[in-house]
């Protein structure tokens, strides 16, 4: 009898998680790629302990397209596929048809987390409206930033807002970075390495990334700084390869490109899977607080990150070989600093 009885105990609880397994999850991120990186502990997090089939985002294409097939995201979709503008109407004038196409985004979701919306706002309870329209489904409004008094990881805030909307959890698992959140496909590596020989570089010595630019003019550490780095690092034998994108290459002075290429190869607009490539083959990496240097981070190679007026503590890139150095000094994009330069140089004595 004991034993009939654990074997339908057995049954019950495959049938329980495989119950699960047919849910997914749906992020609403409508944030750049930082934001879309710093996303993923949460996205791992629904997926382990809420135990879901799958987790997609819904975003912009251009930063969540990299993710499926490389991490935690099993899909993504696009933010303007569909008028999500609607929904921010006052909740009195909110209407749907019968086959909106609002409808057809959310049917396949049980749990729906938004960073659009604020709580309790008419966002959310169009929302809530629309999602209940077409299957019963949790709805989680998570705030992207945190409140001044807070002292954590902004992944730690996300994870915190989830789990107590959600009221499933008694204590929530401390967030893990000892392992990537980010994986380079061989397809990557292979692509990452026909980049380099294009650009004949030496593939047996270490080879370094700098990207000194980032969103924000404000969170840029001064070139001089990258510029005096860079030529140490080739004086060490290593490679070094400037990557620079639209807002650098627009940011910058002739004059500042000419130096850059003196110095060192220079790397402009790579498309973003193709920047993730060539970072799949890289010893280091050096950057601002760029979404380049969050995707560094969370796929594992030793990153430096410099960090000015933002807060570390809570902005830092997430990933197992991430060291910060940080500075409140006015001067972080003004002046060059010699102390600067060293505390960078002292993390790739290979």
């Amino acid at each position: 009898m004991a034993e009939k009885d654990n074997i339908l105990k057995l049954i019950e609880e495959k049938e329980t998680t495989a119950t699960k397994l047919a849910q997914r999850g749906l992020i609403l991120q409508p944030g750049a790629l930082g934001d879309c990186i710093l996303t993923l502990p949460l996205a791992r997090f629904m997926k382990e302990h809420v135990v879901l089939g799958g987790v997609n985002i819904l975003g912009s294409t251009e930063y969540t397209g990299i993710l499926p097939g490389r991490t935690c995201v099993d899909g993504v979709r696009s933010k303007d596929s569909v008028s999500l503008h609607r929904l921010f109407v006052e909740t009195k004038n909110f209407d749907i048809a019968d086959k909106d196409p609002l409808l057809n985004l959310f049917a396949d979701y049980t749990w729906i987390v938004t960073f659009m919306g604020e709580p309790n706002s008419d966002f959310e309870q169009n929302l809530i409206f629309a999602v209940n329209c077409v299957r019963s489904a949790e709805v989680v409004t998570l705030s992207a930033k945190p409140p001044e008094e807070f002292s954590g990881h902004i992944t730690d805030f996300y994870i915190q807002q989830f789990a107590e909307q959600s009221g499933r959890f008694q204590q929530i698992p401390k967030t893990s970075y000892d392992r990537p959140f980010i994986k380079a496909t061989k397809t990557d590596i292979l692509r990452g390495k026909e980049l380099l020989r294009e650009m004949n570089i030496d593939t047996n010595k270490k080879l370094i990334l700098i990207h000194p630019g980032s969103g924000g003019a404000e969170k840029c550490c001064h070139l001089e700084n990258f510029l005096t780095v860079a030529n140490e690092l080739r004086l060490r034998d290593m490679e070094v390869i400037f990557v620079l994108g639209p807002a650098e290459m627009e940011r910058f002075s002739k004059e500042d490109i000419t130096e850059i290429n003196t110095i060192a190869n220079c790397s402009t607009d790579l498309s973003l899977a193709d920047a993730l490539a060539m970072l799949s083959c890289a010893d280091g990496f050096i950057g601002n607080d760029s979404g380049v240097t969050h995707l560094a981070a969370s796929l594992g190679i030793k990153t430096v990150a410099l960090f000015g007026p933002t807060n570390p503590d809570i902005y830092r890139p997430i990933g197992p070989n991430v060291t910060i150095t940080a500075t409140n000094n006015k001067n972080f994009g003004r002046k060059p600093s010699s102390k600067l330069q060293q505390n960078i140089l002292k993390n790739f004595k290979f």
